[in-house]
């Protein structure tokens, strides 16, 4: 892949830059057609397996190439074996035809909020001044130049932030590239390419994180927590000239994860349906501590003497779940967020600046050219150190096309700390996240300021559910104490 050539040196760089070793361009999302041009070469037998020696998984063992691929698997002639080829057909394009006929979560996946990315889209652009909610990220507006403030966060989420989603392969970092469609979460990916041919039925950990990472949640829940940008924040230290592999775009601090990964629990334990539409399939800390509503369509618990039992998924290893006993639960349930007294840690970046630039002026971002964007640090390694400074574009990440215009990011704090924590709108103490504390500007080709920070209209601290959770220890009653009128040592009394 281009980004691992940044591996040895900045020569090398600037070789993968050469034209042709970018990604393709397209004018729809996910296109899958053959290049019309393709070579007349034969190999030694025919079938598809002669040059592509995958195997199958057992679900589809019974299935030929062709079925998903299309082709000609009867010939050795590389032209009419590719005829019509389809190469990813679980891409959005392809799957409700090539995976539909026998997934039937195909009809609802489209609407899930993991597919449409709805939820995260509308918060963003109602930050900015949006009046109406949009139903997916394919519905956000195209705007070469813009007018006002909506506009350049519409720009700003197709070509920074929407690098993760099911129409899109990730960055160029040997972690986070992943397929398109179904493929994103059910096909294992490494440096670029598929690992093996078998589709999981059940997504592992690191497809999560191929998406989750960059202090999202889920990257918590593992313990991880980015390095800020700057060159002197980034330990350890390397030598002049060495780039070090950095599989989720940034090093990493590795601080305490979530307890249930301790205990063996991997993300689809907690979250274990994801097809099913606007509303995913989530079990809540009650319904396994409390035994309060546990979902029929959780297969994987079970009541065991008395215990509630979870199976895990994956290596269907039982673990007993500990009962919530102190009659602190009873007293706060409904006015605590149990993440309130549990979350160990939570992710406190403040004031996130994104500036697009249309200018090549670059040099002011050589101690800040790891950017979490494999395109942004390659644009900019080449224009500070190389000898060809390259015109300021990012790809589209929902069409495929370069537009005018580099993001470019940075904090004024990027912290792990105690968890904040305030009231929500319902009057229900939550851990708060400074998620829309943003700070977006453009300056032009002709390095005028159009846009000088503008920050959003709504309370830039939001709710969110940190994954860092273990005992809640002998000070819990601190974190609430100033913000309720109970003595802390009446706190676990009953009533």
């Amino acid at each position: 892949m281009l980004f691992q050539k940044l591996t040895v040196s900045i020569a090398l760089l600037l070789i993968s830059l050469l034209p042709g070793c970018g990604r393709e361009q397209a004018e729809e999302p996910a296109s899958d057609e053959t290049p019309p041009e393709i070579s007349r070469t034969t190999t030694a037998r025919p079938g598809c397996q002669s040059c592509h020696p995958y195997s199958l998984a057992q679900n589809h063992s019974e299935r030929s190439c062709i079925s998903c691929h299309n082709g000609d698997n009867r010939t050795a002639d590389l032209g009419d074996a590719h005829i019509d080829l389809i190469s990813h057909p679980a891409s959005p394009a392809n799957m409700d035809t090539k995976c539909g006929g026998c997934h039937q979560e195909t009809a609802t996946v489209a609407a899930s909020r993991h597919y449409t990315l709805s939820n995260a889209v509308n918060l963003v652009r109602r930050h900015f001044g949006a009046d109406r909610d949009l139903a997916s990220l394919l519905e956000i507006p195209v705007t070469d130049r813009p007018t006002t403030a909506l506009e350049l966060a519409d720009d700003l989420l197709r070509r920074r932030c929407l690098r993760c989603h099911v129409y899109y392969e990730g960055d160029e970092y040997s972690q986070v590239e992943h397929g398109t469609g179904c493929a994103a979460c059910h096909l294992e990916y490494e440096d670029g390419k598929p690992v093996t041919h078998e589709f999981l039925a059940l997504p592992t950990d690191s497809r999560c994180l191929s998406c989750h990472y960059a202090n999202r949640v889920g990257s918590d829940y593992y313990g991880h927590f980015d390095h800020d940008f700057k060159l002197e924040y980034r330990t350890p230290y390397q030598p002049e000239g060495y780039y070090p592999a950095r599989p989720y775009a940034v090093e990493q601090h590795r601080l305490i994860p979530d307890i249930h990964q301790s205990a063996g629990m991997t993300c689809i334990d907690c979250h274990f349906e994801m097809h099913g539409g606007k509303t995913m399939k989530t079990l809540g800390c009650a319904a396994c501590h409390l035994h309060r509503n546990l979902p029929a369509a959780a297969k994987h618990l079970s009541i065991e003497d008395g215990e509630l039992i979870v199976t895990t998924r994956q290596g269907k290893r039982k673990i007993v779940v500990p009962r919530a006993t102190d009659p602190v639960h009873g007293r706060y349930e409904d006015t605590v967020a149990c993440t309130v007294c549990h979350a160990q840690w939570s992710y406190n970046d403040q004031e996130t600046n994104l500036v697009r630039i249309d200018h090549e002026e670059y040099e002011e971002w050589d101690e800040l050219y790891v950017q979490d964007s494999s395109e942004v640090e390659v644009l900019l390694l080449n224009g500070i150190y190389g000898d060809q400074i390259l015109e300021p574009v990012m790809t589209d990440k929902i069409s495929g096309l370069e537009k005018p215009g580099l993001w470019l990011k940075g904090f004024k704090i990027r912290r792990w700390a105690a968890p904040l924590i305030d009231f929500d709108r319902e009057g229900r103490l939550q851990v708060m996240r400074p998620l829309l504390d943003l700070h977006i500007s453009w300056v032009n080709a002709r390095q005028e300021t159009v846009f000088d920070s503008v920050a959003g209209e709504s309370e830039t601290l939001r709710p969110f559910t940190p994954h860092t959770i273990g005992k809640a220890g002998a000070f819990y009653h601190q974190r609430i104490s100033k913000l309720f009128p109970r003595e802390p040592s009446q706190a676990g009394q009953k009533e």
